[in-house]
């Protein structure tokens, strides 16, 4: 173990291969590592109460480093200078290498041991593998190893199942080009650690830590093929989610506030009805915090439930309801529900822009979160004390005080509060992972999404994989009255 030996001369190097094809980027984005610590105090439950601006929980941004391209410069001041521009090539490590014995060995090894992160060896072509290790040093192992490699790097890195077999997932998962497998693989041979380079890439969540203990200890078939279904659900989103963001988990019906990978708080959610109006899987940016939302009442209920004929042809009805309608010249109407307690989006929504029309919101009927199945929405996802969470993101993320934002909430006006910074949501769908006590269960599997993930598992594995989904949009047509 350890330095590889220079490549024998006249050895060359060999092409890529197309397991990694179409992964590259222009610009490589740096692995990531937030490194602060700072304490986040708990929001007292009286909203009133709530004043002083904590710390900022987040890190500053980071410089983008830039390679400066050379020119050649006049000496002749006075002269013009020509200027010109050349494309610049950055270099990328191939993804066939040059392989030591030493190093094939510790492939071998790691590929044996790969059942530890829910995997199954025979993915991997171990037996070839140890043929071309008894042929010795060459190209054969060069390019045996390296294809070996590169399909441990891709399945712990972005997940085993394909895009097929991932119902409503629509998360680009940047970690191909953050983790290119060709600098993974030169780094594995540089240091001779082989299995450390490929745990490197392997999900940094503490649920993902869990799930894994708990499949080294549980011999039930059927228990171990869902935590490794599960665990590959965490290597389809980003190894590392950020320093602060929120998360939720549809069928556990709970919203998480997290700081540093640990819950800060936690909120009960209503998410989608089965069908089509269930709640995909997202990894979308809070740009601000709307105190006071208006609702735009969409067409299907203006129009196909006559509320726009009823708001025009009954004033006194529309205005105790919040109602305004307007009527275009070819007879359009447009009806918009203005703040109030009686608004249907409650007292706020998060400011989330995505083509499939999802957004947390708060909401007048705060009784049904006492329901223990709350699969009640048309997609969105309303959280219990939104308020509470409004003022405590504008504090977090705006800069607020705890007396401005309670007092903007309070004029009852339309406000939108812009954060400094965008803050990463991620709405995710694990049926077997930590509750909000920290507890490992099982979750309700509420839109039938693992069977396909279970049926990939155990069919043989799929090389090339998409990286994006061609599986429809349903734009949601938010109706939160229901």
């Amino acid at each position: 173990m350890g330095q590889n030996p220079a490549r024998p001369a006249g050895r060359t190097e060999m092409p890529a291969m197309g397991s990694d094809q179409g992964l590259r980027m222009k610009f490589a984005v740096s692995h990531r590592m937030f490194l602060f610590a700072s304490t986040f105090a708990a929001l007292p439950a009286a909203l009133a109460a709530q004043a002083g601006q904590p710390e900022n929980l987040l890190p500053p941004e980071r410089a983008i480093e830039e390679q400066p391209v050379e020119a050649d410069s006049d000496p002749v001041a006075s002269e013009p200078v020509e200027t010109f521009s050349q494309e610049v090539v950055q270099f990328f490590e191939p993804l066939v290498q040059y392989w030591s014995l030493d190093n094939a060995n510790g492939l071998l090894a790691a590929a044996e041991g790969i059942g530890a992160e829910g995997l199954d060896p025979k993915d991997y072509r171990l037996p070839e593998l140890r043929a071309a290790i008894a042929a010795g040093e060459g190209e054969a192992l060069d390019e045996t190893a390296s294809e070996i490699f590169a399909w441990l790097v891709e399945d712990i890195r972005d997940g085993r199942t394909p895009m097929d077999a991932r119902r409503q997932w629509f998360v680009m998962d940047p970690d191909a080009d953050r983790y290119r497998t060709g600098d993974v693989m030169a780094e594995a041979l540089a240091s001779g650690d082989i299995a450390g380079a490929l745990q490197s890439v392997a999900p940094e969540h503490p649920d993902y830590a869990q799930l894994k203990d708990e499949l080294a200890r549980t011999k039930d078939p059927a228990r171990r093929k869902l935590i490794r279904a599960n665990m590959d659900r965490w290597r389809w989103l980003a190894r590392d989610l950020g320093s602060q963001y929120l998360i939720t988990n549809v069928p556990e019906y709970q919203l998480r506030l997290t700081v540093n990978d640990k819950i800060v708080r936690t909120y009960r959610t209503i998410v989608g009805k089965p069908g089509r109006t269930a709640t995909p899987q997202l990894a979308e940016s809070v740009e601000g915090v709307i105190f006071n939302p208006t609702w735009t009442v969409p067409q299907s209920i203006v129009k196909g439930e006559g509320l726009g004929a009823r708001v025009l042809g009954n004033p006194g009805w529309a205005r105790a309801a919040g109602y305004t309608a307007t009527k275009g010249a070819n007879g359009w109407v447009s009806v918009v529900q203005q703040p109030g307690p009686g608004n249907a989006l409650g007292l706020m929504k998060l400011d989330m822009p995505n083509r499939h029309a999802i957004f947390l919101h708060d909401t007048p009927s705060r009784g049904l979160f006492r329901n223990a199945n709350r699969a009640l929405s048309h997609g969105c996802i309303r959280t219990e004390n939104a308020s509470t969470l409004a003022i405590t993101l504008a504090i977090l993320q705006a800069g607020l005080t705890g007396d401005e934002a309670v007092a903007i909430l309070k004029t009852g006006e339309y406000t939108k509060v812009e954060f400094a910074k965008k803050m990463p949501v991620y709405i995710t769908y694990f049926t077997m992972g930590t509750d909000i006590d920290g507890k490992l269960r099982t979750f309700n599997d509420l839109y039938g999404r693992d069977a396909p993930v279970l049926s990939a598992l155990d069919a043989p594995r799929k090389a090339n994989r998409s990286r994006v989904t061609d599986e429809e949009v349903i734009v949601i047509e938010n109706d939160p009255r229901v």
